[in-house]
């Protein structure tokens, strides 16, 4: 009986699988993407959030947006908060702009209720349409020299130089070594495939600095720690700062791109695409995404988002919700594994983010470089990330320099309406607003 309710749901027959293919896909797709269990406390708690709240809303954000997606959307695609978004969050909103973590929650929750909205009524595809593809290319790749950034200053790799603003650091202190080792590790199993190797090369970094005597083992397991000091503590009011309008876009810019691209690359790759090369449900699987940030706002976490990671799960057999389902059963079961998050030191989780940055930086592969009218803004857009410290400020001179470049070359036919009055709303912004 319960076998053919979950065949009659998932469409597991339809689909060609199986509950035990789709079981193994769901393990398969969570250890893939369970480092963000450990990295993402160790990045909010940066800006006064209790690690303990934090890591419970990562678990449980996660899990919500995987239910969603798993029984509604019907799509083996899981989700969590979103690297490169939670670094925007801490370094760029809150030690970076100085708003409280609280403010920076309400504006997560508002990037979050109006990309709902766009998916509800449908504006998505227009927004996705209207923007050039040389500045989703920067945008992404800057997102991944914005974590590199982050990973090595965390590491102790890269300092702060009073002459040079930046310089190499001591290459001898055990926090720089480690999070080499980690990032050497965990991509040569990326290239052996080796399943989890992100976790694995965190896992094994702790535990090496562990038995050398620089780091402290917290414990295993233990009931889950509260989450009452972020449940609820979003402030809605702060959010509504003018300022604070570039970073709603921002948040909801980069979670909308990511999300997209994402459904549509898994999807292409389980062979989930309709005849038109369309996803279907896509509508459900959008509103997925954003009500699970703006669940994630209210526990406490930054923007939670789809992850690519799914592939993962997808290559192993997974075509249905059920795999997502599986996904989010194993981050409510790592609940219990607190003392263990709390164990892993910053330089553990450093090289894991060098690693993603690789993996984003990537795009700038398929940039035009023999049009500098296409190539200038990509270039712009992914370098103001790092070298500002900030994901929007990178997204506002990557829309200014794509329109005036286009505009002075007589390329006109490339500029549509979108992109004119986003850039003359970012210009107005650093001449009126800064």
């Amino acid at each position: 009986m319960l076998k053919r309710l979950i065949d009659n749901h998932f469409k597991l027959t339809e689909h060609r699988t199986d509950v035990k293919t789709e079981v193994i896909a769901g393990i398969t797709t969570f250890l893939t993407m369970a480092y963000i269990i450990f990295v993402n406390p160790s990045i909010l708690s940066q800006t006064g959030m209790d690690y303990g709240a934090v890591f419970v809303a990562t678990c449980v954000a996660a899990a919500v947006g995987c239910l969603i997606m798993g029984l509604w959307a019907n799509y083996p695609i899981a989700q969590a908060p979103g690297m490169g978004l939670n670094a925007f969050f801490t370094y760029g909103v809150v030690l970076g702009m100085g708003y409280t973590w609280e403010a920076a929650l309400g504006a997560v929750f508002f990037s979050g209720f109006i990309f709902f909205l766009l998916s509800v009524f449908r504006i998505r595809e227009w927004i996705i349409n209207s923007i050039p593809l040389s500045l989703r290319l920067g945008i992404a790749a800057g997102i991944g020299l914005f974590l590199a950034m982050i990973a090595l200053k965390n590491a102790g790799i890269v300092v702060a130089n009073e002459a040079t603003f930046v310089s190499l650091g001591d290459l001898t202190e055990p926090s720089a070594l480690y999070a080499l080792l980690g990032f050497f590790a965990i991509t040569a199993m990326a290239y052996l495939r080796v399943t989890g190797a992100v976790m694995i090369g965190i896992l094994g970094v702790t535990a090496l600095a562990m038995v050398l005597g620089h780091n402290e083992f917290g414990g295993l397991m233990s009931m889950p720690p509260s989450i009452a000091p972020t449940l609820m503590a979003l402030d809605l009011a702060g959010a509504f700062d003018v300022a604070m309008l570039s970073v709603i876009f921002a948040f909801l810019f980069v979670d909308l791109f990511d999300t997209s691209g994402t459904l549509v690359g898994v999807a292409h790759k389980g062979g989930l695409l309709d005849e038109n090369g369309k996803l279907p449900r896509i509508g459900r699987a959008m509103m997925a995404d954003s009500g699970a940030s703006m669940a994630g706002a209210v526990l406490g976490t930054s923007t939670t988002t789809s992850y690519v990671e799914s592939t993962a799960g997808i290559v192993s057999g997974g075509r249905t919700g059920l795999t997502a389902v599986v996904v989010a059963g194993l981050f409510l079961i790592s609940l219990f594994f607190a003392p263990l998050a709390g164990s892993i030191p910053s330089y553990a989780t450093a090289g894991a983010l060098l690693y993603v940055a690789v993996l984003m930086a990537g795009s700038l592969s398929h940039a035009d470089w023999d049009d500098p009218t296409e190539a200038a803004p990509v270039l712009i857009a992914a370098l103001a990330m790092p070298l500002t410290f900030s994901i929007a400020e990178g997204i506002a001179l990557g829309f200014i320099s794509f329109a005036a470049i286009k505009a002075l070359s007589g390329r006109f036919k490339d500029l549509n309406p979108a992109v004119i009055v986003l850039a003359l709303l970012f210009a107005a912004k650093f001449l009126f607003l800064s």
